[in-house]
């Protein structure tokens, strides 16, 4: 498939985020969306979370419309059990057989495969099991598991951009700040390392995974 952008198509491209739990998407892959935001003034988003109920339900709506901007975004918040997505496959893959008939995105951003938490993989291997003809990127979450890989794809950020990403997650996430793994410098620290790796002009980015890439 051709990835195309603003001014080159007769309608708004569209960018798919999946994510399993409410902040997802933002720590995995909220500076690209904020650059795509910048760059194509047309791009429109369609943003779901999986497990998010209550406060985490209004945190995940709110953060959406931050990262995406005014009545960009379609957004769909959904109440899975946190961690037992797995065991709930059924209902996953039925959500996962709407959007498919909903949206046909020129981009998705979905969880890393090889993810050590059970409902980021599931979340991923039903975006390929579902989206099978879309360019797919595979984002990162770091976690006390220490299952960082060797991404493939990058994206540098200016280094207003990626502390701005940071910004908007400690203003949307209040609910996540006393724990020890929502830290700032982590956020920004994942954000060094893959702007070391990939000689980033600011010394920021943000890393992907891509299994398949079709040129054309």
């Amino acid at each position: 498939m051709n990835l195309q952008f603003a001014g080159k198509r007769s309608q708004p491209s569209t960018v798919l985020c999946l994510g399993a739990h409410s902040d997802d998407i933002e720590i995995g892959c909220g500076g690209t969306l904020l650059q795509l935001k910048k760059s194509y003034g047309d791009v429109r988003f369609h943003w779901v979370v999986f497990c998010a109920a209550g406060t985490r339900a209004k945190e995940a709506a709110a953060a959406a419309s931050a990262f995406t901007g005014p009545n960009k975004a379609t957004i769909v918040i959904k109440d899975f059990r946190d961690g037992y997505l797995p065991y709930t496959g059924a209902a996953v893959k039925d959500l996962f057989e709407e959007l498919k008939t909903e949206v046909q995105p020129d981009l998705i951003f979905t969880h890393w495969q090889g993810d050590a938490h059970q409902d980021h993989r599931l979340v991923s291997e039903l975006t390929w099991n579902t989206f099978r003809n879309h360019l797919i990127l595979e984002y990162e979450i770091p976690k006390y598991d220490g299952d960082l890989g060797r991404p493939n794809v990058f994206l540098p950020l200016d280094a207003g951009l990626a502390e701005l990403k940071v910004d908007y997650l400690f203003d949307a996430f209040k609910s996540q700040q006393s724990k020890p793994w929502f830290d700032r410098n982590t956020f920004m620290g994942l954000m060094r390392i893959r702007g070391m790796e990939s000689n980033a002009p600011s010394g920021y980015a943000e890393a992907f995974y891509a299994r398949k890439i079709v040129l054309g």
